[in-house]
């Protein structure tokens, strides 16, 4: 389902810190560049679960922008197949003075559906989502975990083959998360791939039975989940690094 090879992702900034843009950055000459990561290498198969672990920083968030396609590699080649839905952030790509109804349209269009299907969508999308009522008022007046049950239900109409979970799922009520992981397991199942990063490991190991260990934007170790968590924890409480 993905491949990854010698992945890189670059990040420019200017003297104040702020992100900027290869043209910017010919302009100012001036600024500071890091990899968020680098040399990532991976294969993920058909069928399967990977756990993304490391510390804040460590690169899993760009990662997964990576697979969502949000961001583009700056070097080596990653290939996606099929489909892909995915739940990074409460915020991503919804406008706070939009209804709910609204912003599922724009997601849907944005999605790749056309205008008809993502209309024909609206129902389904408010039905996944449980937000009954709220489904006709503005974002603004919603909670951070309506607004990701309203981003993974608009996603999740695409019927993806590849489901990201970042964990922004970890701030849902556990009905809703119950929800996402009848849905990722069914993603599994179909022969899709599910990808999520968090601190909730109990939860991870529910999805997952490998691991993807990212220390300072490399791979510091591929393996069972189960053990990769061990190693994981140890070098947090001894705060090494690989």
């Amino acid at each position: 389902m993905i491949a990854a090879r010698d992945l890189g992702v670059r990040f420019l900034f200017d003297r104040q810190r702020r992100v900027m843009t290869s043209t910017l950055a010919r302009i100012r000459r001036s600024g500071v560049e890091t990899w968020g990561l680098r040399n990532v290498n991976f294969e993920i198969a058909a069928g399967s679960g990977v756990a993304l672990l490391g510390r804040s920083g460590s690169g899993k968030t760009t990662l997964l922008r990576l697979l969502a396609g949000v961001y583009e590699p700056d070097e080596g080649s990653l290939e996606v197949r099929g489909r892909v839905a995915s739940l990074l952030s409460t915020e991503a790509g919804l406008l706070s003075f939009l209804t709910g109804r609204e912003n599922a349209f724009h997601l849907g269009v944005l999605a790749g559906l056309s205008r008809r299907d993502a209309r024909a969508a609206l129902e389904d999308v408010k039905a996944r989502s449980g937000l009954d009522d709220y489904f006709e008022r503005p974002v603004a007046s919603y909670s951070q975990g309506m607004r990701a049950r309203l981003g993974f239900a608009a996603g999740d109409t695409i019927e993806p083959q590849t489901l990201l979970l970042d964990e922004v799922h970890e701030a849902l009520d556990h009905e809703y998360r119950d929800v996402i992981e009848q849905r990722a397991h069914e993603v599994v199942e179909s022969g899709g791939a599910v990808v999520a990063a968090g601190h909730d490991h109990p939860m991870l190991a529910r999805l997952c039975s490998r691991a993807i260990y990212l220390d300072n934007g490399t791979v510091a170790d591929d393996g069972p989940l189960h053990e990769l968590r061990r190693e994981y924890l140890e070098d947090v409480r001894t705060g090494s690094h690989r």
